[in-house]
């Protein structure tokens, strides 16, 4: 044990002098990405069921608003992250009181990655065989029923699929989010490693989201083959 911590103090001793500070930033982001990943994968599934139910030839028809929604998506989808961090500041004070810190961080992250999941999802959910939801139709279901029963049930696996996928681009936001004292690795890379000159801090930061990223990918395989059928 003694050979091992007089290893990481010779390779990486502004790591070790911090090393509270190292374990308390991979806390924050994971708290930042389970927080996100949570909320926008409620109200990305959401969006996502409307954009399917009321494209042409949905269950609820609507063509004129599924328009609308596609535009709104796609504005919020080209904007940059790092402009729509200054862009929805105001809202950002609004929901949580302040702009700066972790929390304050979830709420552009959020609104960040939804565009991006709830197409996600609309493409995970057109991939349900038109014939079962034809079938549902005739024998009398509900939209809520087609809804739970034959899209979210038949399009689990994609939506797995899309959903891990989506995570991995959250933890990205993440990263970015501590160019505004967000908190997390990200933060600690920038303000720390990147700012003081200290390579070891940023190479440790990168390291870490990198064993995220590669968890997440992980779970994402099992579920995926758990949900195939």
């Amino acid at each position: 044990m003694n050979e091992l911590t007089d290893f990481i103090k010779n390779i990486a001793p502004n790591v070790w002098e911090i090393r509270a500070r190292v374990l308390e930033s991979t806390w924050e982001t994971i708290y930042m990405i389970l927080m996100s990943a949570l909320i926008a994968g409620i109200i990305g599934v959401i969006i996502g069921v409307i954009l399917v139910i009321t494209n042409k030839r949905g269950i609820k028809e609507n063509i004129r608003f599924y328009n609308h929604l596609e535009r709104l998506i796609n504005t919020f989808r080209s904007v940059p992250f790092i402009i729509l961090l200054a862009l929805i500041a105001p809202f950002t004070r609004l929901v949580v009181g302040t702009t700066i810190g972790t929390t304050a961080a979830i709420v552009p992250i959020i609104v960040g990655i939804i565009p991006f999941y709830s197409r996600q999802v609309e493409n995970a959910l057109l991939e349900v065989d038109p014939g079962i939801v034809e079938a549902a139709q005739s024998m009398g279901s509900s939209p809520l029923e087609i809804i739970f029963g034959v899209y979210l049930k038949e399009g689990l696996p994609s939506l797995v699929r899309v959903s891990a996928v989506s995570i991995i681009n959250l933890i990205g936001l993440t990263t970015m989010a501590g160019v505004i004292g967000g908190g997390g690795l990200g933060d600690l890379a920038i303000a720390r490693g990147y700012n003081r000159f200290q390579m070891d801090v940023t190479i440790i930061s990168t390291l870490l989201i990198m064993i995220i990223v590669f968890i997440t990918q992980w779970i994402g395989r099992i579920l995926i083959k758990s949900t195939t059928h």
